[in-house]
């Protein structure tokens, strides 16, 4: 008498389903635990992340002023005082600007509201005074009402200066070692990896980081472009705080897709206070434009040869990192996808060889490296070389 397999009865398609749920779920519960362990330590997380950003910025500038001479030290000590005079001056050259214009746009501002009440007074909507006064007051009242939510937002407005401090002197501390030394930090980092796989890791990072620095030499210059044309277009027609807003569109401009468009709606709010409708109207038309030129040139053009990512990976990327991080997570959202995408395509390739081959296709300036620069004279830097992932590893 044939023993009953309970196993054997199931269907085959039954056993393969299961066999794929029970392994899906053990890599959602991974990737739950590492989102999870990832906020916990956001505040180290975050500085990292941002240094990394800066180093695959401002690398190249330190790599080539020690090829012209210059000691690394010096080089990386110039590169960041530099850095930060430009941002510092920049910043407070836009502050003033705004200072300076705030008392103008406010009294124009108060005009637009007086227009406004008039409007649906003397309109076709015929809204009485008294209907209006009573929506007034229906606004203070609520503000009054959530004043304490208010004060106590205010009171931990200290509280979040302090980490933000504090994340700044993080990042600034890591982003100097990444410049002098990111190289040996990579080298160290990958001495955890099996020997068999070490070369091959380090070549996935060596990609990554230079799509990195793809990424963000494009994402520069588009924001570039975006601040320079809302901002012309705001001046020649004579909005209010057209130098501020130009600012505020290039730094918007570096969450793709979604930061231009909302800042630009913010210049469209104030040229429709300011100076009327007919104007907002035609500063819509200039966003648009901008952000017509920006999606089907610049970005296809720039964006397209350092980071290859479908637009709905992008979106998804940057609404995912803005529930999970805020502003922040939505500005690193992009960078991670792109260092993830190019990395793992580096670790699954077949041929090693095929890993530089598509790199120097997609862009003929791009890294083989970690770090950016493809001739950087960091002394003991371990060069990957066409077809060494084949070699032994003697670290």
């Amino acid at each position: 008498m044939e023993r009953f397999d309970p196993a054997g009865a199931v269907h085959p398609l039954v056993r393969v389903g299961a066999a794929w749920t029970w392994r899906l779920l053990v890599l959602f519960a991974g990737f739950i635990t590492f989102c999870y362990v990832v906020g916990r330590l956001d505040t180290v997380i975050i500085p990292v992340a941002l240094a990394l950003l800066a180093s695959a910025m401002l690398l190249p500038i330190v790599d080539w002023m020690q090829r012209r001479g210059v000691p690394r030290a010096a080089a990386v000590v110039i590169v960041i005082i530099a850095s930060i005079g430009v941002v510092a001056g920049i910043m407070t050259f836009v502050v003033e600007q705004f200072v300076e214009g705030l008392p103008a746009l406010g009294d124009q501002f108060t005009t637009s509201i007086n227009d406004i009440q008039k409007w649906l007074a003397d309109g076709p909507l015929h809204i009485s005074q008294d209907q209006i006064r009573q929506a007034s007051d229906s606004v203070v009242k609520v503000i009054q009402d959530n004043q304490a939510a208010v004060t106590s937002g205010a009171l931990t407005t200290a509280t979040v200066i302090g980490e933000i401090l504090t994340g700044a002197l993080l990042t600034l501390f890591t982003l100097i070692f990444f410049l002098y030394g990111g190289d040996q930090i990579w080298e160290f980092v990958t001495r955890l990896a099996p020997t068999s796989s070490r070369r091959r890791i380090r070549l996935a990072g060596s990609q990554g980081f230079g799509s990195l620095v793809g990424y963000v030499r494009a994402t520069v210059a588009v924001a570039a472009a975006d601040a320079i044309g809302i901002g012309a277009g705001l001046a020649v027609l004579g909005v209010p705080l057209a130098l501020p807003l130009a600012s505020l569109v290039f730094i918007g401009a570096f969450v793709p897709i979604v930061g231009a468009f909302l800042t630009g709606f913010v210049a469209v709010f104030i040229a429709l206070v300011t100076k009327g409708f007919l104007t907002a109207l035609i500063t819509l038309g200039i966003v648009v434009a901008v952000m017509q030129l920006e999606g089907h040139v610049l970005q296809p053009l720039l964006l397209g040869r350092a980071v290859r990512i479908h637009p709905l990976a992008v979106v998804l990327a940057i609404t995912v990192g803005i529930l999970l991080a805020g502003i922040v997570g939505g500005l690193l959202a992009v960078p991670v996808v792109a260092v993830l995408n190019t990395a793992i395509r580096s670790l699954l390739a077949d041929d090693p060889d095929e890993v530089f081959e598509e790199l120097e296709e997609n862009d003929p300036s791009s890294t083989t490296r970690f770090p950016a620069a493809p001739d950087s004279p960091h002394p003991g830097n371990d060069t990957l070389d066409r077809g060494s992932l084949n070699k032994p590893d003697d670290d």
